[in-house]
């Protein structure tokens, strides 16, 4: 029978760790099930310190840790313990002739090299120290022998080992196998983390964005109930949840998650860090599928919330309600009116709170801006591959834009534009947005064609009501043709920002002229694609 497919007994277990949660309490009933304990460093002393009995690793070895401690466990009585495949006579006899004993168990994490790196005042120096040599290798070579034996690298996972041990004197198989597995991904994630600090922190060579091998390491934090169908399954990975911390509601659905970034990504633009203009009001938007339907600012949440709303009543219903400010009790008791599905917010007042609670189905979110890198690279699957790209900025190029027409906008309506172009960015190519200075009054999105998208706005507009007379409209990206602006103009709009680039530039320009209404060019596009 091969051996791993037998349980393999456990009478030696070699423990090395740098968190040290559980420890005293997983030594002791391995002691107390007659297992030998060979320790290392500060491991042996806190074993030893509760009356354990426990061997050092340098007594094993006969050789001293050295180096300041950078030299511990590389040694052929260490590794030849860890990787001897027990039914080979070659590697018995290799083992006889250099007095090495097997090893069954390696209990062992590693330098806390992440939490190290996360302090803003690191040195190089600090972070270098924390780079683990001595227990990945005893991490890889307990998991590659793990026919024969079991690795241990998370505290969790010691007490499966020791009712295994208790059972039936052994670990079995399965249990090795995914303790292997586990050990893998855990210095695969160590290794991926060292690469990137230092691709991003060498002091003479500015940080490369897109480095020669793109190492993704991210931890599973959330099974879903299902993907963006019921059929299909889905995880959530990475460190979502520790932004966002969800307050009251079911569990975040795919769907949900998908939404709720699409949220964040617009609301942000609305919250610079600078504290700039964009940051002074009140704003709030309304998204479903992933999109907006309605943004709205104001002196309070409540006003922004009624500026949003109105550009779209309908689509709300089962929609994502977000807030640049906190969602304070009036702000509440208006959303309450109608059914959401998330509510995203900096933070809610208790009254808020104890109001938003009444409704089970509605997932109340908080997040902390502060943890939000808006320049995180932006990643998509193609079939045997990612695509990855930098993120698209906030859009600040309004008030520097270039004047393309005779007629100049007057202050309002560039504060309209600037405003509008912050919407139009988050909105599904071929995009379009007619806005006044503190709301959206219509959206177009998603079209195949630029002036169908025009149409589609001032359609819905027309039909909700709402009158497009002496706005402004944003344009994601060029016009191709003069009929896109026309088509605006006729339904209400009185001033243009858009992109500019198109070979029919000046026939555009022209069409402005002739119709008296102002345009501004960015020369930058936020194409969604």
């Amino acid at each position: 029978m091969p051996p791993s497919d037998s349980s393999q007994p456990v009478t030696r277990a070699l423990l090395s760790v740098s968190d040290k949660s559980g420890l005293v309490e997983f030594a002791k009933q391995l002691n107390e099930l007659g297992v030998e304990l060979v320790a290392s460093g500060g491991t042996a002393g806190a074993i030893r310190d509760a009356g354990i009995p426990v061997l050092d690793v340098a007594d094993l070895t006969a050789s001293p840790e050295m180096l300041g401690g950078r030299v511990k466990t590389l040694h052929p009585k260490i590794h030849g313990g860890i990787l001897a495949r027990r039914e080979l006579a070659e590697d018995q006899a290799d083992m006889e002739a250099n007095e090495i004993r097997a090893i069954d168990l390696v209990v062992c994490n590693l330098y806390p090299f992440q939490a190290t790196v996360a302090r803003a005042d690191v040195t190089r120096a600090e972070a270098v120290e924390k780079i683990d040599i001595g227990g990945p290798s005893m991490i890889r070579s307990a998991a590659k022998n793990h026919a024969y034996v079991g690795v241990l690298c998370d505290p969790a996972d010691y007490l499966p080992v020791v009712e295994e041990l208790r059972d039936g004197g052994g670990l079995s198989p399965a249990l090795r196998r995914r303790l292997a597995l586990k050990a893998f991904q855990h210095t695969a994630s160590y290794d991926a983390a060292i690469s990137q600090w230092l691709g991003e922190n060498d002091p003479e060579e500015p940080a490369e964005i897109f480095p020669e091998s793109l190492i993704i390491s991210l931890e599973k934090q959330d099974e879903l109930r299902y993907g963006e169908n019921s059929h299909q399954r889905a995880v959530l990975y990475g460190r979502f949840l520790e932004i966002c911390e969800l307050h009251h509601g079911k569990a975040l659905s795919y769907n949900n998650l998908v939404d709720a970034q699409a949220a964040l990504g617009l609301i942000v633009d609305f919250m610079p860090t600078d504290g700039g203009a964009a940051g002074e009001r009140a704003v709030v938007a309304i998204l479903k599928h992933n999109t907006p339907c309605g943004v709205g600012a104001g002196d309070s949440p409540l006003a922004a919330y009624e500026n949003a709303f109105a550009t779209d009543p309908d689509s709300p219903f089962g929609g994502i309600i977000v807030s640049n400010r906190p969602f304070d009790l009036a702000l509440a008791q208006k959303v309450d009116e109608i059914f959401t599905e998330v509510l995203i917010a900096p933070s809610f007042t208790d009254e808020a709170m104890e109001l938003l609670k009444k409704k089970k189905n509605r997932r109340l979110l908080s997040f902390d801006r502060e943890k939000i890198d808006p320049g995180q690279l932006e990643v998509r699957r193609v079939f045997g591959g990612l695509l990855v790209q930098e993120a698209d900025p906030a859009p600040e190029e309004v008030m520097t834009a270039e004047l393309a027409t005779d007629i100049a906008p007057s202050d309002e309506q560039r504060l309209a534009m600037e405003f509008a172009w912050r919407v139009v960015k988050h909105v599904k190519s071929n995009a379009i947005v007619f806005a006044a200075s503190d709301r959206t009054l219509a959206i177009g999105g998603g079209a195949t064609s630029r002036v169908d998208a025009v149409h589609a706005a001032a359609a819905k507009a027309e039909r909700v009501g709402l009158s497009l007379e002496g706005c402004v409209l944003a344009s994601d990206a060029f016009f191709p043709f003069a009929d896109g602006l026309e088509t605006a103009v006729a339904a209400g709009a009185a001033a243009v920002v858009q992109p500019g680039g198109s070979n029919r530039d000046e026939e555009v320009v022209a069409a402005a002229n002739r119709l008296g209404v102002p345009m501004l060019m960015t020369g930058k596009r936020h194409f969604r694609h």
